[in-house]
């Protein structure tokens, strides 16, 4: 059992009430490895960017608390994964993308091949004009058609 808690204020931000019963207002959640390992060594951050709490396992966490750090970690990453290509309007950049992900079919302009990054030996992070960045999570997945698009690029 933690001895901390969370709860919402007026405006709907997160507030920690730590052991001793202090209230820090406006607390950030951080994940150390968001891609890598999204369960795992979590931080609570105050307002001013100093660690309050340590999480190692969001599992290990009672149901009501790990509701909260999952709810407002969700507003504020968003990396949709790519599932498919659909099409690349040219195989020079820039190059507008049509994708399907995990939320939905998208277009995204592509400026350079160096907006695309290994982050594993299958696992690529691709950034659009806008910064928004798009996770493929398992290259060898994808449909031949998506890794022949993608060939070009790499």
């Amino acid at each position: 059992m933690s001895d901390w808690k969370l709860e919402r204020n007026a405006l709907g931000r997160l507030v920690m009430i730590d052991a001793q019963g202090e209230r820090h207002e406006n607390v950030v959640p951080a994940r150390a490895f968001p891609i890598a390992a999204p369960e795992e060594n979590v931080s609570l951050l105050s307002q001013d960017g100093h660690e309050l709490v340590w999480i190692e396992r969001l599992a290990d966490l009672p149901a009501e608390l790990r509701g909260e750090i999952e709810t407002e970690l969700a507003a504020r990453e968003f990396v949709p994964e790519i599932r498919a290509l659909k099409r690349v309007s040219t195989f020079a950049t820039p190059s507008t993308w049509t994708v399907e992900t995990d939320r939905g079919e998208t277009s995204f302009i592509l400026r350079g091949e160096e907006d695309i990054r290994r982050l594993a030996e299958n696992m690529l992070l691709i950034a659009d004009s806008h910064g928004i960045e798009f996770l493929i999570r398992d290259l060898p997945s994808l449909d031949r058609h998506s890794r022949k698009l993608l060939d070009r690029f790499l």
